[in-house]
């Protein structure tokens, strides 16, 4: 798979863009400041519908317009696609395939997959639960998009179910309408909750082996990685689930399982207004040797687990049927060290595609001298 062409129009610095690309190493070279990450960030968009730097649209349209467009030719075993997309905060976002329009944007996904290293990727490991759970659930929808509806469909359960406790919390519970209701949502959190779930300890079973290697090759001398999916269920899980050639997860087992402890939650929920059982309080354990990363691992240890991730992913999904990502590094060779930048220079080098930004071109490993373009001001031009 890989990225014929980048075309956009008012996203983020840039009024209009048009980038040809090439399968092989595309090198972006400019000073910090002038646009080079958006362009990144446009075609991360596309793979995902979302962005790495912000949680909500409205920063991506350039300031004074009222939508921003996104175009790109995607060629996968032979077979080109143009996916265009119009970002436009306070309105449903449009979506095209090929100039037809498309029922929902979520329907693109899987036509683009990436995968992006960046400088805020720091917070897979320093940051909050949340940070890593979204890293969860973003490979999933690019392993297989059906993934972002389940997760919408949970998103929303989860928002009627946590109104619901709050106003029958402030009854003090005792309205058995209200408690019949929430009998309900309980049933839609469960069954939606399985399918995430489910899906996210079998992901974190076939990464954690990925990630150790990946681990041990940016950072030999250092204590062995290793991940582990931490769920609020504790010891009601089979201890199979989400461990390397363990058992792989059942949904129906897994929905009964979320019943039985929403269930036996509810008292607390009640008290509290807010849904205490889910995968929306899980944790993606990152551990080092016997202690956790987060907390413990140096500055240098926390940017191998960070790139032990992301390359992880990508030999992930480079092993899976859906095309090779396009892999994607965000002027992140300045940050690394001699070891860990040879590292991933040859793992990129080894990419159908490859688009990397940087400062300065010495920052830039010779095994990725590629096409070269210069990013000014407004411009970019081929060097």
């Amino acid at each position: 798979m890989y990225l014929r062409h980048l075309q956009v129009t008012d996203f983020r610095s840039w009024e209009h863009v048009d980038l040809p690309l090439e399968p092989g190493p595309t090198v972006l070279v400019g000073p910090n400041g002038r646009g080079k990450t958006n362009l990144i960030e446009a075609i991360g968009y596309v793979a995902t519908l979302g962005s790495h730097r912000v949680a909500t649209d409205a920063p991506l349209i350039r300031h004074g317009c009222e939508r921003a467009l996104v175009r790109v030719a995607v060629v996968n075993e032979g077979r080109e696609l143009t996916v265009e997309l119009e970002i436009a905060p306070g309105r449903a976002n449009r979506a095209r395939v090929n100039r037809g329009a498309v029922g929902r944007p979520r329907d693109v996904l899987g036509i683009l997959r990436t995968v992006l290293f960046s400088p805020e990727d720091l917070a897979l490991v320093r940051g909050d639960p949340g940070e890593r759970r979204r890293f969860l659930d973003e490979l999933l929808v690019l392993r297989a998009p059906r993934y972002a509806g389940v997760r919408s469909e949970y998103d929303k359960v989860l928002k009627q179910r946590n109104a619901l406790l709050k106003s029958a919390g402030k009854r003090r519970g005792d309205d058995p309408y209200a408690l019949s209701t929430l009998e309900v949502w309980d049933n839609h959190l469960a069954t939606a909750g399985a399918q995430l779930l489910a899906a996210r300890l079998n992901l974190v079973a076939d990464l954690a082996p990925h990630t150790a290697a990946a681990y041990a090759g940016v950072a030999p001398d250092s204590r062995p990685a290793k991940i582990a999916y931490r769920s609020g269920l504790g010891g009601a899980l089979p201890t199979g689930y989400g461990v390397p050639g363990g058992e792989r997860a059942d949904e129906e087992k897994l929905a009964g399982i979320l019943l039985e402890a929403l269930g036996e939650s509810r008292t607390a929920e009640l008290e509290r207004g807010v849904s205490l059982v889910g995968p929306h309080r899980d944790e993606l354990e990152l551990v080092l040797g016997e202690a956790p990363a987060k907390g413990y691992a140096s500055h240098g240890e926390s940017w191998s687990f960070a790139l032990a991730l992301r390359l992880g992913s990508y030999e992930l999904l480079r092993a899976e049927a859906g095309g090779e990502p396009v892999l994607l590094l965000d002027d992140v060779f300045a940050e690394l060290d001699r070891r860990r930048r040879a590292r991933l220079a040859e793992v990129a080098a080894s990419a159908e595609q490859v688009l990397v930004t940087a400062a300065v071109d010495e920052d830039v490993p010779e095994e990725l001298a590629g096409t070269r373009f210069a990013v000014s001001e407004g411009e970019v031009r081929r060097a």
